[in-house]
């Protein structure tokens, strides 16, 4: 079932664009975090446990990368809410077009989110440093409330309907 984030919430091309781009896009979510983190806390790139632990850790569970990242896309989709196709004369598809518009918007959001040290510590305790399923969650509930306070958004639960609004 299609949960919309907001009453109109109906760009559905767009919605398609984002899940088929999703596991590439995760993979880039943590390549980003890696940058991040050494440009964050570690610039001479020193090897100490942390460090190494993070360049050399690739199988990590995704379920709560999934969240931050369907969450960035109903984000994108609400700023973006236009659901008029606008004509194309370069030969692509506004499925193409879609996927590329997200994924350059995706990297510049995750790259713009990577110099705050609450994202970063959030995002490394739920996929690469991950632990314990509560410090996950934890982690998890802090970078969305992060996420939304960054772009200046509440999320209003009503009536089993979630709705996206400017704060």
């Amino acid at each position: 079932m299609i949960q919309k984030l907001f009453p109109l919430d109906k760009n559905y091309i767009l919605r398609q664009a984002q899940s088929v781009l999703e596991e590439s896009l995760l993979d880039t979510m943590v390549f980003e975090l890696k940058k991040s983190y050494t440009q964050l806390y570690n610039p001479l790139m020193l090897m100490d446990e942390t460090f190494a632990t993070i360049l050399d850790t690739y199988e990590y569970p995704k379920d709560r990368l999934r969240m931050i990242y369907r969450q960035l896309c109903g984000i994108y989709r609400f700023k973006n809410r236009e659901n008029q196709l606008e004509l194309l004369f370069d030969g692509r598809t506004h499925f193409e077009k879609f996927q590329e518009d997200w994924s350059a918007q995706l990297i510049a959001w995750v790259h713009e989110l990577g110099y705050h040290e609450q994202y970063v510590k959030t995002m490394l305790r739920m996929t690469l440093l991950y632990d314990t399923e509560s410090r996950a969650e934890w982690a998890e509930n802090h970078c969305k409330f992060f996420i939304n306070q960054h772009f200046e958004l509440k999320i209003i639960k009503r009536k089993g309907e979630l709705r996206l609004k400017i704060a």
